[in-house]
């Protein structure tokens, strides 16, 4: 499995044998960032704003999933969970998906505003890889909070501040404060598979590239 990040909560998640996934692509002219071109299987969004879906920046016409539910699609399993806009009027929505690709769990939480309920977080099961909005939606202390509940191997941070980036978000370093950890050096992208997963929880940092 490779996972490669352009920013915000845009991902590339790719294995052999399986559908390649781009997870909320954005809108450059928005949100800052070159444009994005890129190839998927199958595209996933949290919510319908322009940092989350723009689905003209994924090329061909990939399998669109767009809210909860059950999916399977190229050999991979997907979960929707909606987190938010569905109880109170007026709340912007978010689900977050949960990607199985043949026993490697990746959470991916989209735009998440708040802790997740303990049912929720039964929902979502055991996870490998959880990608979490570090900088926005969710607080600093609240990203980390998120982190103790779902005991991931890997955390990957998303939807910060970066160069290139022209919405207000917070930094990534209140984050990695909050975890007790000084700033790793970042990657291109991650390669990782079942055998290779540490056993404490680990935050990666990933660079965001060109799409």
């Amino acid at each position: 499995m490779e996972i490669t990040w352009y920013g915000l909560s845009c991902f590339r998640l790719a294995e052999r044998g399986a559908a390649t996934v781009v997870t909320d692509p954005y809108d450059s002219r928005q949100i800052g960032y070159s444009p994005l071109k890129l190839t998927a299987d199958i595209v996933t969004t949290s919510h319908n704003a322009p940092g989350h879906s723009f689905l003209e920046a994924v090329q061909g016409t990939p399998y669109l999933i767009s809210g909860p539910g059950e999916y399977e699609v190229g050999g991979v399993f997907i979960t929707g969970i909606q987190t938010a806009g569905h109880k109170t009027p007026g709340e912007p929505r978010n689900t977050l998906y949960v990607f199985d690709y043949n026993s490697l769990v990746i959470a991916h939480l989209g735009d998440i505003n708040r802790v997740p309920t303990q049912s929720e977080v039964e929902a979502i099961g055991p996870v490998h890889i959880a990608l979490i909005p570090v900088g926005g939606s969710l607080s600093a202390a609240r990203a980390a909070e998120v982190v103790s509940l779902l005991e991931p191997n890997l955390v990957i941070p998303m939807h910060y501040a970066t160069p290139g980036c022209n919405i207000p978000l917070e930094p990534l370093s209140k984050f990695l404060k909050e975890m007790g950890l000084s700033e790793p050096e970042h990657q291109p992208s991650l390669k990782v598979s079942n055998t290779n997963l540490p056993d404490e929880t680990q935050v990666i940092v990933l660079s965001p590239q060109r799409g």
